[in-house]
């Protein structure tokens, strides 16, 4: 039987261009995939980016409670101005 198998294996020749047609493979499969990647984050980067800008964009144009506009602080008064009933 290992006769056979050797025989037969011996019969066998490789393609001159495997290794050739292999690595080209490889590199195409390599390119595609940092291609992807590159894709991939910038997309992300890009949603984040504007996700951020709408949420900011969500603030509120009146004076806030820690800028209430007078310029001075006062030490008289409560420290945070208590909402209408």
């Amino acid at each position: 039987m290992a006769e056979a198998l050797h025989a037969l294996a011996g019969g066998v020749l490789p393609d001159p261009d495997a290794y050739r047609t292999a690595r080209g493979e490889w590199l195409r499969r390599e390119r595609r995939r940092r291609l992807v990647l590159t894709v991939l984050v910038a997309v992300v980067f890009a949603l984040a980016t504007l996700i951020g800008l709408w949420v900011l964009n969500q603030a509120p144009a009146e004076p806030g409670v820690i800028f209430s506009g007078n310029g001075a602080a006062s030490a008289d008064g409560p420290s945070l101005p208590r909402p209408p009933r």
